[in-house]
């Protein structure tokens, strides 16, 4: 009787699999014949969608890899991108050198750097050494790392900055967050922080518990008011491991 069981068994998985299987063939084959609709001749894409985000394997073929250096060009042509570079130099860069917290030498770090405008803008200030992360990379600016896990060792930078407004009340784990920041900014470096003016610099402070924060100053990025916080680091050194 077990026999017989386990024979049927084996059958009903056998026929199961088949089913599937001629199905995922038959699922592949509508997908390619319909991204080939109008004789697959080169016509035949130039009406399939230019979409942000694939939303079908046909959009996703379809899309051209744009060079990153060319796509950087248009970006830099945009008024959007021009007025955020200017907002960033106004509200974070000029008060930095002021306090003598930002020159021409300076290592400077980018978080939740998205395409990089602050990237660019520091070059354009003239800043040599900038480094831009965000979860997902954005060539030729930024790279990809988890804000919350940095891959740089101890004090590697002289500032570190995040100019976007929900990149530290938005965090998975916001301390973890300010502990990797303050992990990888030297002894007396700055940290720039852009927070939604309703959290305030005391979101900021209760944050960054190893620095002090020094300024504090409203602007506009993107036609969003934010605060912009800048801190100094007070962490002690750390012995090397």
């Amino acid at each position: 009787m077990d026999g017989h069981v386990r024979r049927l068994l084996n059958r009903v998985s056998i026929a199961l699999a088949a089913v599937a299987t001629a199905a995922l063939l038959q699922l592949f084959r509508h997908s390619s014949s319909s991204c080939l609709a109008g004789g697959g001749g080169p016509s035949a894409y130039a009406s399939l969608s230019l979409a942000p985000f694939p939303r079908t394997s046909c959009d996703a073929a379809s899309r051209r890899v744009v060079d990153p250096d060319l796509r950087l060009a248009r970006l830099r042509a945009s008024p959007r991108w021009r007025r955020r570079s200017a907002d960033l130099s106004a509200a974070a860069f000029a008060p930095l050198r002021r306090l003598r917290l930002l020159g021409e030498s300076s290592r400077v770090l980018c978080v939740a750097a998205g395409a990089g405008q602050a990237v660019d803008a520091l070059h354009a200030a003239g800043v040599g050494d900038v480094t831009g992360v965000d979860l997902v990379d954005f060539p030729p600016l930024v790279r990809r790392a988890d804000a919350h896990n940095l891959p740089f060792f101890d004090g590697a930078f002289d500032v570190v900055l995040s100019d976007d407004p929900g990149a530290v009340t938005g965090a998975l784990f916001p301390s973890r967050f300010a502990a990797e920041v303050e992990r990888t900014v030297r002894r007396g470096g700055a940290i720039v922080i852009a927070v939604d003016r309703r959290f305030g610099s005391s979101t900021v402070a209760g944050l960054f518990r190893k620095s002090r924060v020094v300024e504090v100053r409203n602007a506009t990025l993107d036609g969003s008011l934010v605060n912009v916080v800048i801190l100094r680091s007070n962490r002690t050194k750390t012995k090397p491991h």
